[in-house]
């Protein structure tokens, strides 16, 4: 294991009704900008709830609606524009990770003289952010209690992770009741998402750094339980409450610090969603078990590292390695396919050529330089052909 600093600032108001929190906002100001999506917040009532909440604190709101399924630099940069023109306090995210990550770069681009895309493409130029406060809505990306953020300019088919510590939220209100209106494919793909973020961090050569594996395995664990329950009760309490403390821990720097490898599946998502604007946790799980599948047979010596997770997180008890990691991997490919639902190729997501596939790879392979198994842009195509 090592070095590291690990902190998280987050204030977290976690269960029913913790969203009367955010009349602590006007302890940072008196104007904020809203930042949401395609409006489901009205639906179900949080809308209203927020705005009366905070009115009643004496806090003005400015709106962005319409942030993106994969938030565009284009709505970042209508937020920074508001922010400045208004001279904003703070900024305030409802909904899943794509608001938030929105929400983040526009308070880190309010800061920022030049434009929003430099920090996007150079995280090093995020000095400073307004206060970033969230709702979460959606359990996956795990937004609102890390440091990341990811825009796309689809004028470029480019999609970029960016992160600075200003970019961790101040406070953020997990109420699980929030989540029982996902619907069943969102549900799916947060599933997914959260488990890719773990085994992100859970797969790695580090030695010494059993805390944070068995940390990785009770996340993987609990996903694995609850996701169906999820699908099946969209109404169990329990089932959200579980998905979405699970799904903060497993990006928040819990399972990664002094153990975690440079991503891969994540940068080869990325481009699919650059080039074709899909589900980031479907794709993430269309992948992932073609991934897994590569690396075995690359480096056998891995067979240990997928037989650990077989056997710590699935209770296989085959005792040779590489029996123990392929069954380790079916399982996987099964829950994600079969139990979930998840669609099971790049095809059943309207991707149909390999057309771009070469170009993707090229991008994906320098965004993933010292991941847990090296990757070139050869090994990438073969995972996307894999995967098609």
């Amino acid at each position: 294991m090592y070095n590291f600093r690990f902190s998280v600032p987050t204030t977290i108001y976690f269960g029913k009704g913790q969203i009367s929190h955010l009349s602590e906002l006007a302890d940072f100001g008196s104007k904020v900008l809203l930042v949401y999506g395609g409006g489901s917040i009205k639906r179900n009532g949080i809308y209203d709830t927020a705005l009366k909440i905070l009115e009643d604190a004496g806090v003005t709101v400015t709106e962005l609606s319409g942030v993106e399924p994969n938030p565009r630099i284009e709505t970042v940069r209508r937020g920074v524009e508001l922010c400045k023109e208004q001279k904003l306090d703070m900024v305030l995210a409802i909904g899943g990770g794509s608001a938030i990550d929105c929400a983040k770069v526009v308070a880190a681009g309010v800061m920022y003289d030049g434009d929003a895309w430099d920090l996007v493409l150079d995280p090093s130029k995020i000095k400073k952010a307004l206060p970033i406060f969230s709702v979460l809505t959606l359990a996956a990306t795990g937004s609102e209690m890390d440091c990341f953020a990811v825009i796309s300019d689809m004028t470029k088919n480019e999609k970029w992770g960016t992160g600075a510590d200003v970019l961790k939220p101040t406070m953020s209100v997990l109420d699980p009741t929030y989540t029982f209106s996902v619907s069943r494919k969102q549900t799916a793909a947060g599933t997914a998402d959260m488990m890719s973020h773990t085994f992100e961090n859970y797969f790695t050569k580090e030695p010494g750094c059993d805390v944070q594996a068995r940390f990785a395995e009770g996340l993987l664990k609990t996903m694995i339980k609850y996701g169906p329950v999820a699908l099946e009760d969209p109404d169990n309490y329990d089932a959200r409450a579980n998905l979405m403390w699970a799904a903060s821990h497993a990006i928040n720097g819990l399972i990664a610090n002094g153990s975690q490898p440079a991503w891969c599946v994540h940068p080869m998502e990325h481009e699919l969603s650059a080039f074709y604007d899909i589900t980031h946790g479907q794709g993430l799980a269309i992948l992932t078990p073609a991934w897994m599948d590569f690396v075995l047979e690359k480096d056998p010596s891995t067979a240990a590292n997928f037989a650990e997770y077989g056997r710590n997180v699935w209770g296989i008890s085959e005792t040779e390695d590489e029996k123990a990691a392929r069954e380790a991997i079916a399982k996987t490919r099964t829950f994600l396919f079969e139990t979930m639902g998840l669609p099971e190729n790049l095809r059943a997501v309207g991707i149909d050529s390999e057309e771009h596939f070469e170009v993707m790879a090229e991008k994906a392979a320098k965004g993933s330089v010292g991941c847990f198994v090296p990757l070139t842009k050869e090994d990438i195509v073969k995972i996307y052909k894999a995967a098609f």
